[in-house]
């Protein structure tokens, strides 16, 4: 198995098995036509590194998705995302090592199976290769994407939708909102965020008429908030021994200090359990549970 830097995943148990990390740290430039930049980026390079290299250069596209702890080989896998932007969005393709045959291989963005926190490598490709590089579209044009939480205010801020405002404002609402793992043990966001029908969203906004909502571009589905819907059914902040949730974003959850993979796991079938009795709503996990 591949262990990108682990940010992911909650072993409940021993892995009884040969553990791999990616350690190649190149970053190149392909091709420049003065408008868009193809970058060939190793498996090894730490995301938020490759996304300092671009805001450095003026290079748009990844710039939301500042301060995402990983490294680029991992983003396809989940098809990362945050504040309206996700990897998918940039990768044009990706290259693997197949284990079973051996060979080098390329595999197109159209060919990924990109969507809301997955991909073909969770599926059909899991297990079977392993990724070497990905190789991404950035753009000289700007193109802000501030449409998602506090984003634009804290943008204006700090003096309108440039480059680094963007990065240093995402920066800032993340280390607001999220614990540091060097100090508190915790995945990131532990629940993704449910995809409803938009007739499923419209009722519950009826009852609760500050429900956050997202429409899904091109479809009939609505994607709503997890962090919400777990703080509205009462488990921000809940603490079970040496497991909580944690107070400033409930779609964290944190090792308090000695906790075993199964006591986190046991809160968050907890958590998914008090969601569903308020709201009907069944929230899956974004952590990798092993």
């Amino acid at each position: 198995m591949v262990l990108s830097g682990g940010n992911n995943i909650l072993f409940t148990e021993d892995y009884d098995g040969l553990l791999l990390t990616p350690v190649s740290q190149g970053i190149a430039v392909l091709h420049d036509d003065g408008v868009s930049v193809s970058v060939r980026v190793d498996a090894g390079v730490e995301w938020d590194d490759l996304v300092a290299w671009a805001v450095e250069r003026g290079l748009w596209g990844v710039e939301n998705l500042s301060a995402i702890p990983g490294k680029a080989g991992a983003a396809p896998v989940q098809n990362i995302g945050a504040y309206g932007r996700e990897a998918g969005d940039v990768i044009e393709r990706v290259e693997m090592y197949c284990v079973e045959s051996g060979a080098t291989l390329t595999l197109d963005r159209a060919h990924c199976a990109f969507g809301y926190r997955e991909s073909v490598f969770k599926h059909d490709l899991k297990g079977r290769i392993v990724i070497t590089a990905i190789e991404i579209r950035l753009s000289r044009t700007p193109q802000p994407h501030l449409g998602y939480g506090d984003v634009e205010r804290e943008v204006e801020a700090r003096g309108g939708a440039a480059l680094r405002n963007i990065r240093d404002a995402i920066c800032a609402i993340r280390q607001a909102k999220l614990p540091d793992p060097a100090v508190t043990g915790n995945a990131g966001s532990f629940f993704k965020n449910p995809v409803v029908d938009a007739t499923v969203a419209e009722k519950l906004r009826a009852d609760y008429p500050d429900m956050p909502a997202y429409p899904v571009p091109e479809t009939c589905k609505v994607k709503l908030a997890a962090g919400w819907l777990i703080d509205r059914a009462g488990m921000k902040g809940f603490r079970a021994g040496r497991v909580g949730v944690h107070d400033r974003q409930a779609l964290v959850l944190v090792n308090l200090g000695g906790a075993t993979g199964r006591e986190v796991l046991d809160l968050a079938r907890a958590v998914q359990s008090k969601v569903y009795e308020r709201f009907g709503i069944a929230i899956d996990t974004e952590v990798n549970i092993l």
